[in-house]
């Protein structure tokens, strides 16, 4: 058995050991429906739930154990990821694909160039006195 930190860790889900401990604090890791403990150990068929925020839940069955981070290639072969984390996770990428510009979006901060050509041309009127 291996803790879930050091699985995570060992299976690049993340980059550090630490970043893994504080994800599992704050509670975006699962293991068999249940919030875990960085400490919990992790047994092959578990199934482990990742939240990262602005993305789907990956679901993936565990299905080796290693605590030593190793080449992409081999930590590949400790998990599986499940058919339904796949599939949410293609129609979130085509809906970001789908996406509408972030520029179009904003309605106010700081005015664009054809704003400031606006402004200037705004600006520029003539006040003529009356004769």
């Amino acid at each position: 058995m291996t803790r879930l930190d050091k699985w995570l860790w060992a299976a690049r889900f993340y980059k550090t050991r630490s970043l893994a401990a504080d994800a599992i604090t704050k509670h975006r890791v699962e293991v068999g429906g249940q919030v875990a403990k960085a400490s919990r150990d992790v047994k092959i068929g578990d199934l482990v739930r990742l939240h990262t925020p602005g993305y789907p839940a990956r679901e993936v069955a565990v299905r080796g154990l290693s605590d030593v981070r190793g080449p992409a290639p081999v930590a590949q072969q400790l998990y599986e990821e499940t058919e339904a984390s796949r599939t949410a996770a293609a129609e979130a990428q085509a809906l970001r694909r789908q996406g509408v510009e972030p520029a179009l979006t904003l309605t106010e901060g700081r005015p664009t160039k054809r704003d400031r050509r606006k402004l200037a041309e705004w600006t520029r009127w003539r006040a003529e006195a009356p004769e």
